[in-house]
């Protein structure tokens, strides 16, 4: 029997599929091992490697557009054109961050003590 264009025996048959892999035994979860708790990380140390990441990605942009520009036959538009635009997204993302900041030190420094 047709329904709607599927044939019902592949209907049974996928629902069959479906059971089994249901009833399969599942794997078994993998072991958790108790490690030593992660080093602390400085907050300056952890803003300063962000801005130094998005610094580089910037840059990295830039010299592919120059290259690009010049003539170089090893840099393709496309590989411009996804750096430049990496680096858009770090930074309208690093602006975001920025911005939360500000907006969490004004509210704390609203906050009546």
């Amino acid at each position: 029997m047709r329904t709607g264009g599927i044939d019902s025996s592949q209907i049974q048959a996928m629902i069959a599929q479906l059971k089994a892999h249901a009833t399969r035994p599942q794997a078994t979860p993998p072991v958790v091992q108790t490690e030593t708790p992660a080093a602390k990380v400085n907050f300056a140390d952890a803003l300063k490697n962000s801005l130094d990441a998005v610094n580089a990605s910037q840059v990295k942009a830039d010299t592919q557009g120059q290259r690009f520009a010049m003539g170089d036959e090893s840099v393709s538009l496309s590989d411009v054109m996804i750096s430049m635009q990496k680096a858009s997204i770090n930074f309208q993302a690093t602006m975001q961050v920025r911005n939360k900041l500000v907006t969490a030190y004004h509210d704390i420094m609203n906050m009546q003590v």
